[in-house]
Formats: structure tokens, sequence, C-alpha cells
């Protein structure tokens, strides 16, 4: 297979240091924080919840079908997945079996998700039923005060109806709070229950994206990881803590017009996600054609 674009050493390594300048804001600062044992209650997680440590997050790749060309393109070698020709230097586009499964799952499971309409009545609710009836002490971020305490948490829980179908917040949700829920979401349920409104949806295209390793390339790892850092924001500023003392204003979705406001944000994050999605669909989709091809032929 030959490379589809070809880069000059000037010109990937004019990407490679844009895509460091447009990360470090968010790694820079991490590592910083990271060194001095002080943890964010709302950007930690883009970190910790999600695999990909800040240095590789930082750290350009091209992509598949990009032939890197000049002498300094035989640094990628150093890195897993680099293959070298007479011409240079490239992604070595062909999938082993176990990361070809993974491309198996993760296709249908973005295919199954765009095909369904965004939902947008959950209105954050998760991270409310992830504290219901927990001792204070207990919370998942205990050093944040709850802004309508514990009364008025559980309170606000019991009021309105739970509709999260995303497993991976659901397994975090209390033992109290998970029958509350109108769903009921499996690991082997999710390609039937993932949908373009939930938040954490819309944060999985990062995982997506950097599950492919050096064959995405940094410039839609760097659109996902931008959107789930937004999306972030946004469900915390509507859980149940308090943030002002991080600068964060709440989206009060105990009220009618803080649910309206959080759906609205989740429209927007939707829209957004639909080109991202379509786009890692499309590599997946490229890169299991290959492998099959690969396949057939031996």
């Amino acid at each position: 297979m030959s490379p589809d674009t070809v880069l000059t050493e000037p010109e990937w390594r004019a990407r490679e240091e844009a895509h460091i300048a447009r990360m470090r804001p968010w790694t820079g600062p991490h590592q910083d924080r990271r060194s001095r044992g002080e943890k964010h209650p709302v950007l930690d997680f883009l970190f910790t919840y999600y695999s990909l440590p800040p240095s590789q997050l930082q750290r350009w790749q091209p992509g598949v079908d990009v032939l890197l060309t000049g002498e300094g393109a035989r640094r990628f070698l150093d890195r897993t997945g680099y293959v070298e020709t007479a011409e240079g230097v490239h992604a070595d586009p062909v999938l082993p079996p176990k990361r070809a499964r993974m491309a198996r799952y993760a296709v249908s499971l973005l295919e199954a998700t765009a095909a369904r309409q965004p939902r947008l009545n959950c209105f954050g609710l998760h991270e409310w039923a992830m504290v219901y009836r927990h001792p204070p002490d207990q919370v998942r971020h205990a050093q944040l005060p709850l802004r309508l305490g514990s009364r008025g948490t559980d309170d606000v829980v019991e009021s309105l109806n739970i509709r999260c179908g995303h497993f991976d917040a659901f397994r975090f949700f209390t033992e109290q709070a998970r029958p509350l829920n109108t769903l009921q979401p499996t690991r082997e349920t999710q390609r039937d229950l993932d949908q373009p409104g939930c938040l954490h949806v819309g944060m999985d295209l990062y995982k997506w994206a950097y599950k492919l390793g050096p064959l995405v390339p940094s410039e839609l790892l760097g659109d996902c990881f931008e959107l789930a850092a937004d999306i972030r924001v946004l469900d915390m500023r509507a859980s149940p803590y308090d943030l002002s003392a991080l600068g964060y204003s709440p989206v009060p979705i105990e009220t009618a017009a803080g649910r309206a406001e959080y759906a609205r944000y989740q429209a927007d994050f939707a829209r957004r996600a639909t080109p991202l999605r379509e786009r890692l669909i499309t590599l997946y989709r490229g890169l299991l054609s290959g492998t099959e091809v690969g396949s057939e032929s031996q």
C-alpha cells in the first residue's frame, strides 16, 4: 500500500509543533498539578478515567496513509507501529488480530449510535445518582460541598425520572439509585442503548480515537479531546457539587430553567460530535477493509 499523502520534513514538523501547542494548555497544567499532588475534580477525569497519558496526547501522530520524508522522520521508528520504506516512514496500517477485534466492535457501536436521534431528557442526573443516599464522606468528590446538601440532593433524585442509558455512568450509581433508573444498561446492551445526546457517549469519541494509536491523525484526536473536555465541564456544572470555588457556575437541573439550559448544551454537543463520529467510522472502516483484504490474500 502506498500512502496517499506525502509530507516533507518542514511540513510534518509544522504540524507537530501546532499539535503540541494545541494540547499543552491541557497537558501542562495537569502535569504541574500532579507534580504538586493536587487534584482537580473536573479536569483530572480526562486523564484518569481515560487512559491516554498526557505525554502521548501531546505527541503528534500523522495517522494512516501519510508518508513522512526527511532524515528526521526516522525517529518515529522508535515508536511502536511505524515502518520504513525507501521513500520514508509511515504508520503500519495492518491491524493485529486483537486490535482488529476492537475495531470491529468500535465501528459497530459508533454506527449504531450514529443511526439514532439524540435523546435530550436525561438532564445529567447520573452524577446525582452517584451520590444518592451516600454518606457525605464517601462520595466521589468528598472535598466538594453539595450545592443542596445531602437531603436536598436525594430529593432531586427522587423527584425526577432518571433515564441514564450509558453503562459506564450507570455502573457508578449507588446501590439505592440503580432501581430508580428507568433503564438497566449492561455492557452487552451498550450497542442497543448508546445515543448521540448522551454526554458520556460524546466524550467516548476521544477513547475511540486514541484506541487506534498512531493510525489516527492527531488533528482528529485533538478535536475529540477538546469536545470531551467541553462536555466534561458541563457534566460537572450540572452535577450536585458546588464548584464555585473553582470558577464554575452551576447548571441547576433541579429547576425547569436549568433543565432547559442543559438540553440546549446537550443538543449542541451532539451536533459537534456528529462529524467526528463520522470521521472515526470512515477511518475504522478503511482500516478493517485493508485488514480483511490482507487476510483474504494470505
